[in-house]
């Protein structure tokens, strides 16, 4: 195990690793475009789009929030360099799945999707998750961080865990209209086990502070 660990580590640090990250972050949005050029999307490719584009939202921000467990359980704290990019992936595909949403289920007529902002509550929620996203992505370079303060900084990018509560509360009632729950009970399940991990760590290191105060 240590001689794989050690591997990894030299992996992670390799000057080609990000390169790689990012050509493999694009492969879905790849293989998505070239279904739509190739007509291989289904019988709705519009939907099928939406859709898909959703799903990597998702996927993205579950493999964002197991940077720093598995960073921490493993001992490779390599992986951290990694954590900005991916995060900014989830934008990207949230912003793709924005506008397959704006363009080819309602035409671009703004007025339209606002009314269906004000119908749907599944669209309320997941605007306001695209809105935090936003927010998280226009102060994710370094030098935001130094603009800001690395105690605000980090208190705004904790909204992170709300953003992934909105997603799957967005999730869970697009499909609750053909009560299909089985993914959303799988991207759940791993968001929780990922935010419960976070919690426990957080709860823990409180009570190292406040224990010593006890025993005085």
């Amino acid at each position: 195990m240590p001689a794989v660990l050690s591997r990894w580590k030299a992996w992670l640090m390799h000057p080609a690793a990000k390169p790689l990250l990012f050509v493999l972050c694009l492969l879905p949005f790849a293989n998505l475009f070239a279904g739509a050029v190739f007509d291989t999307l289904g019988p709705n490719p519009a939907e099928a789009l939406i859709r898909a584009m959703g799903d990597w939202t998702l996927r993205f921000l579950c493999v964002v929030l197991a940077v720093t467990p598995l960073r921490v359980q493993l001992g490779l704290p390599a992986l951290a360099r990694f954590r900005r990019m991916l995060g900014l992936f989830v934008y990207f595909y949230a912003v793709l799945h924005l506008l397959c949403y704006s363009v080819f289920d309602q035409g671009l007529d703004f007025g339209e999707i606002w009314r269906d902002i004000l119908k749907r509550p599944f669209i309320l929620v997941g605007m306001l998750a695209f809105g935090l996203l936003t927010a998280l992505a226009l102060t994710s370079p370094h030098r935001m961080t130094r603009w800001m303060g690395a105690r605000r900084w980090q208190r705004l990018h904790r909204c992170v865990y709300a953003v992934a509560g909105l997603a799957i509360l967005h999730f869970f009632w697009m499909r609750a209209g053909k009560n299909n729950f089985t993914e959303v009970a799988v991207y759940g399940a791993i968001l929780a086990l990922l935010l419960g991990w976070r919690l426990q760590r957080w709860l823990r290191k409180r009570w190292a502070t406040v224990r010593p105060e006890v025993s005085r």
